[in-house]
């Protein structure tokens, strides 16, 4: 849990992004260095499904895409702001993610345009429907474009909810990324990823039934932090 074990396995894929090598599998080896240096431990309740094209997730803290990220290579919609984070953010633009600004109707038009491609060229992909981070007591109002996406592609998605016992482990309102991280290097941090059941766009008459099926998944229970 130190500044080494960050700044380490992010230098160190610096050269096969920048030779364009593997974007998404060095991410994925990026995210799974990342996260013992970070102090999380990760536990996964159910079974994960990485047959699956898409997983659905709620959203605590910016280490939540690192967690699944390092379930498998994928990519995702990713705020804006993150493009310019130190290290991070050279790992994230040339990794293919796609950014957004929620608040600029044509910044999410293309993220989705984006989002879209990915998923008609096989590529695995991971959606955090609310767009912003909570402290897990609730769910935040959907942005409906991915899942409608999906639904009108036909893929089947998993939805993923994480949970964690820690109050520190949510990074939500005006927190700085630095102060965060050097919360999370001073303790050892719990998370469970509980994995849902795979639903399938078939079984839904309408993409609104398909959005509210995984809003029931994902909605926070009490027994998840115990």
């Amino acid at each position: 849990m130190s500044w080494a074990g960050v700044l380490w396995p992010t230098f160190a894929l610096l050269p096969r992004l920048a030779a364009g090598a593997e974007p998404q599998p060095g991410l994925h080896r990026w995210a799974r260095r990342l996260l013992p240096a970070l102090g999380v431990e990760v536990h996964i309740q159910g079974q994960l499904r990485t047959d699956l094209p898409l997983w659905v997730a709620n959203h605590l803290s910016w280490v939540d895409p690192v967690i699944l990220m390092s379930l498998r290579p994928m990519g995702t919609i990713a705020k804006g702001e993150v493009a310019g984070y130190p290290l991070i953010g050279h790992l994230a633009q040339r990794s293919g993610l796609h950014f957004v600004d929620r608040a600029d109707a044509t910044s999410r038009a293309a993220a989705l345009i984006g989002f879209r491609t990915s998923l008609r060229n096989g590529r695995n992909m991971l959606l955090f429907p609310e767009g912003t981070t909570t402290r897990g007591e609730r769910l935040a109002d959907f942005y409906e474009g991915g899942l409608k996406l999906a639904y009108q592609l036909d893929l089947p998605a998993q939805p993923l909810r994480i949970a964690s016992p820690a109050p520190h482990y949510p990074w939500t309102g005006s927190q700085t990324l630095l102060p965060h991280l050097q919360t999370l290097f001073a303790t050892r941090t719990q998370v469970t990823v509980i994995a849902g059941e795979a639903l399938y766009p078939s079984d839904f008459s309408d993409p609104e039934a398909w959005i509210a099926a995984f809003k029931a998944a994902l909605i926070p229970r009490s027994s998840d932090v115990r």
